[in-house]
């Protein structure tokens, strides 16, 4: 199969990494790529959200199967109009993005469909969220309703904090237009964990747990980022805890869309609070997780392709489990300095060729690029630097070691990534 991978991060790069492993591979592209997705692909330059472009493309080379990696292309439609193009693409249409796209969508089908989350309150009106907060005045989580690139999210610790982000969104509009609306909900208390399923609306397959960390330092310090470290499995997803899951938020969720005429086909993400009360969501996604495809995949024995493609077709029946590697699995961010505010590009990158001679180690790519023979940052998140150990801490040491071979200007990473789970 001709394969189309899009997306340029650290999860696209595990993703072309698993495919390359299957037997029904004969040619992986990926748009646009980066440094070292180049190893196992050819990148084309066309941006995510080129719609046309990629229409184009996978039309011209005649693609059996286009994975999306990131959520951008998916609210606008990409999956939409490469099925009206009787293309298989693996992802949810625009309707079932918007359960990413727009938070407020999401809440309010939970609200619905009774799916266990914080108690919540909508506001388009600065003054009305601000008067709110002042009101309840105690700890609560203020969102931005669209997309931000998984920053649009404040945990505020006292009104202080949750008027000042208030003020950001709505006021400064460092989130423009996702912020026209923003939630205000009840600070939830407890251990994350992050449930990733493949579904074809009628089926459900789970993957193994993991848990993403967001905060920039060490004990959840500093502001949220995209993600600097996963491990998987999640220690405080038991096996009854992960039923639970399934069951109380998974299947209500995918039934409930069902009702509302909402196809869902893809991997749905739910970011989940372990609380004292039982599993609460935080937020769903509608791909997979950057970083915890990186901590996940590696595990994977299941040929990823036949999965991906039955669950394209609305088939996903004739897969039956998943075959899954015992041992855990360990993911550090190496960052760039200043990330996630401003940091500085075309710092290079030594050390790789000694990383790739230890075993059980893997080193995805996230913001590189390859210049004149030699890999150079452009990004906040530069690598995911992986390790697989018979046991967790067996693999934080191994993803260490790696991490230790590394070495760019100012490279920064967290050193407590999987602490929770020993």
């Amino acid at each position: 199969m001709r394969i189309l991978v899009i997306g340029s991060g650290g999860r696209e790069h595990a993703l072309v990494w698993k495919i390359a492993q299957s037997p029904l591979a004969e040619k992986i592209f990926c748009a646009p790529g980066n440094g070292g997705i180049a190893q196992q692909a050819e990148c084309i330059d066309i941006k995510v959200d080129d719609v046309a472009g990629l229409l184009d493309f996978a039309r011209k080379e005649k693609i059996d199967l286009t994975v999306v990696g990131p959520e951008v292309p998916l609210a606008a439609g990409l999956v939409d109009e490469f099925i009206n193009n009787k293309l298989r693409v693996f992802g949810p249409n625009k309707k079932a993005a918007q359960l990413e796209a727009s938070k407020v969508f999401a809440k309010e089908l939970m609200a619905k469909y009774a799916v266990p989350t914080a108690d919540f309150k909508v506001f388009s009106d600065v003054k009305e969220a601000k008067a709110y907060i002042e009101k309840i005045s105690r700890p609560c989580v203020v969102k931005a309703d669209g997309l931000a690139a998984g920053k649009g999210v404040v945990v505020a610790s006292d009104t202080k904090e949750a008027l000042d982000a208030v003020s950001l969104m709505m006021e400064e509009r460092v989130y423009g237009a996702a912020a026209d609306k923003v939630i205000i909900e009840d600070r939830l208390e407890g251990e994350e964990a992050s449930i990733l399923v493949f579904t074809d609306s009628k089926k459900v397959i789970p993957l193994v747990s993991s848990q993403d960390h967001k905060r920039i330092f060490d004990n959840d310090q500093g502001p949220n980022t995209g993600g600097m470290g996963a491990y998987s499995p999640a220690p405080v997803v038991s096996e009854r805890l992960f039923k639970e899951i399934i069951d109380k938020i998974i299947n209500r969720v995918i039934e409930g869309l069902a009702r509302e005429g909402i196809i869902y086909q893809g991997v749905l993400y739910a970011g989940v609070m372990i609380t004292k009360g039982g599993p609460q969501v935080l937020e769903f996604n509608v791909r997979f997780g950057d970083p915890e495809t990186q901590a996940i995949l590696p595990r994977l024995n299941s040929d990823l392709i036949e999965v991906m493609a039955s669950c394209a077709e609305g088939k996903l029946s004739r897969i039956k489990k998943l075959d899954w590697d015992a041992r855990a699995c360990v993911c550090v961010v190496c960052a760039s300095g200043g990330y996630p505010g401003d940091y500085k590009k075309d710092r290079e990158i030594f050390g790789l060729e000694d990383a790739s001679q230890i075993k059980d180690a893997m080193v995805f790519h996230a913001g590189t690029k390859k210049t004149s023979g030699k890999y150079m940052t452009c990004g906040g998140r530069v690598l995911g630097v992986t390790g697989l150990g018979s046991t967790i801490k067996e693999a934080i040491d191994k993803a260490y070691q790696v991490a230790g071979k590394i070495n760019f200007e100012g490279m920064h990473y967290r050193r407590d990534i999987g602490k929770k789970a020993i």
